[in-house]
């Protein structure tokens, strides 16, 4: 029970500073990180706080997201000071743990991880990033009906589609691509 209380509370906090889209899509990503964890034997309740934060930091101003990175001495990379809102998932692990009280290594890292991923991932952080690109609300990316059903076959194989389609995207739009995607496409792409 205590578990089932602990979920409430923080979709109740995480819903106060999030619009109604960007919750809508926390949801999302809570309940296809639920069904990819049970799909692949991770822990289910890990996953469905990983994704109800994941987000948590996304609504926040760029200046919020440069002053809370300040204050917690996370470090922020070039690309991330000329583009803040990247932070987000920096924010958002810090947030976890400081104002949510997870402890738990490897929910962190999942939050911390699940836009850019990085080498040698857990298999819960897999779940954070996949169910974050292929939630049911999602409507835009490319190849989206392919990776939605290789997730549930090979989430190795969905990730490394993922972080094809977004390197390709960032490319092709001239969007700046931080070094850890790049780095996270190479390690996948020759195991």
């Amino acid at each position: 029970m205590k578990k089932a209380n602990e979920l409430k509370k923080i979709r109740k906090s995480v819903e106060k500073v999030q619009d109604a889209k960007r919750f809508e899509h926390t949801l999302g990503v809570e309940y296809t990180a639920a069904a990819l964890a049970m799909r692949y034997g991770s822990d289910i309740n890990n996953a469905r706080i990983a994704g109800l934060l994941h987000d948590c930091a996304k609504c926040f101003s760029d200046e919020k997201r440069l002053s809370i990175c300040r204050k917690n001495h996370i470090k922020v990379t070039e690309v991330e000071r000329k583009n803040p809102f990247l932070l987000h998932a920096k924010v958002g692990a810090c947030l976890a743990r400081e104002k949510y009280g997870i402890k738990e290594p490897d929910v962190l890292n999942a939050i911390q991880n699940h836009t850019t991923g990085r080498k040698n991932m857990s298999l819960l952080e897999k779940i954070i990033f996949v169910a974050d690109y292929i939630e049911p609300g999602r409507k835009q990316a490319p190849n989206l009906d392919g990776i939605r059903k290789l997730a549930f076959v090979d989430i190795d194989g969905a990730l490394l589609e993922i972080l094809k389609d977004t390197l390709k995207y960032l490319k092709d739009s001239g969007g700046d691509i931080d070094p850890v995607t790049e780095e996270t496409w190479r390690y996948y792409s020759q195991n």
